[in-house]
């Protein structure tokens, strides 16, 4: 599955990968076609393709965290584009363990390179003449990362339309996840458009009030 938006000065393609249906983002600057590739996890000739067909200018491969179904293509997006691939360092281990990816609990094996540069808090990313500014969102894994700019915001998998990213894995929390999107995501304006890791997009208005997690944690 693959839908495209393109404003005046921005790229914003969307293609679900793989099994989890993982959302792979394409994002950049429209008049430069510099764009970065959020959350490559799998199906990587699809991905390509789009990049391909579309002439980008892959300056970067950026990981909201180090998930297997997040990282499955990483490998050969670095091969065929030898962009830098971005995390955080506290999910940096996962690139090359599957254990901690948890791709080993499936009966596989996926690594990827590893990072070339880690991001933290307040970290800024520039696409031409756009800018990604990093927001550290731990609980889902403990660097998990999600990327603002102006009215948009990725939040791989800590916050979904209508849910929270898992915190039964090993390196998760509730109450750090929670934390994370109380005091960072909720004080961000309601009519900022929010694209999650997986499924469809909302917004940070729309689950403030309706989200049942946070409902719970916000009365």
């Amino acid at each position: 599955m693959e839908d495209s938006l393109t404003k005046d000065k921005m790229i914003l393609e969307r293609i679900v990968v793989g099994p989890f249906e993982v959302n792979c983002y394409i994002f950049g600057d429209s008049k430069t076609k510099e764009v970065v590739v959020i959350d490559p996890g799998e199906d990587f000739p699809v991905v390509w393709d789009t990049i391909q067909e579309a002439r980008y200018n892959v300056k970067g491969i950026v990981l909201t965290h180090g998930h297997a179904d997040h990282i499955g293509a990483v490998g050969e997006l670095k091969s065929k584009t030898q962009a830098p691939i971005y995390i955080h360092p506290e999910d940096k281990e996962m690139l090359s363990n599957p254990k901690l990816n948890r791709s080993i609990y499936f009966g596989v094996a996926i690594t990827a390179p590893p990072a070339d540069k880690l991001l933290k808090e307040g970290d800024i990313l520039k696409i031409g003449n756009i800018s990604l500014k990093v927001i550290h969102t731990p609980g889902h894994t403990p660097g998990g990362i999600c990327l603002e700019y102006d009215k948009i915001l990725f939040t791989g998998d800590t916050l979904f339309a209508g849910s929270i990213g898992r915190t039964d894995f090993p390196g998760s929390s509730f109450q750090s996840l929670i934390n994370s999107i109380k005091k960072k995501l909720l004080i961000l304006p309601d009519e900022i458009e929010i694209f999650p890791g997986h499924g469809p997009s909302s917004s940070i208005g729309e689950e403030r009030v309706s989200n049942p997690f946070l409902q719970e944690e916000l009365v």
